[in-house]
């Protein structure tokens, strides 16, 4: 196995057993795994980032009309399919937060948005693994407050990686 197939081996036992885990009673008796995209090693990048001059705080709507407040860190920029990206990464108490919406979203993907923690690394740099992409809990259960993506991390591009739409039959 490998390292991103124990990974997600791992989370689905999560899902499946934890007390913690965002599915009902009923959604963990027919939960078979989540469903993924193959491994896509052309979307785990590491890219320079751009701090923002000044660190505007901005409240995010959440799924269940509550607000999360955030600080705009920093811009990255890098492509994908030939075309041109640009994504805000957002800080938090507990660290950095990137939440995105692709040109997938409602069909193959979850149509509020996916999440990413990017890795700082030193250099003014982040490893942003779209391989880890998952879904808000609140794409398993709406009991579930989750923050909205806002409008400029909403992608025209695909990211064909991380996890895709929750089949709310299994």
């Amino acid at each position: 196995m490998t390292e991103l197939e124990t990974f997600r081996a791992e989370k689905d036992e999560f899902f499946k057993n934890s007390p913690q885990s965002p599915l009902t009673r009923e959604q963990k008796r027919a939960f078979t795994g989540l469903n993924y995209f193959p491994e896509n090693p052309a979307l785990r990048l590491e890219v320079k980032a751009e701090e923002f001059a000044t660190k505007d705080r901005i409240e995010m709507q959440t799924s269940t009309g509550d607000v999360q407040s955030y600080i705009r860190h920093s811009r990255i920029r890098f492509r994908v399919d030939e075309q041109d990206v640009v994504l805000t990464i957002y800080q938090a108490d507990y660290g950095f937060f990137l939440p995105f919406v692709d040109s997938l979203a409602g069909n193959e993907t979850y149509p509020a948005g996916r999440y990413l923690e990017p890795e700082q690394l030193p250099g003014g740099r982040f490893l942003v693994d779209f391989n880890l992409a998952y879904n808000p809990y609140c794409a398993y259960n709406e009991h579930w407050s989750c923050p909205l993506t806002p409008f400029e991390n909403r992608l025209k591009v695909p990211i064909r990686a991380g996890e895709k739409l929750f089949d709310t039959e299994h």
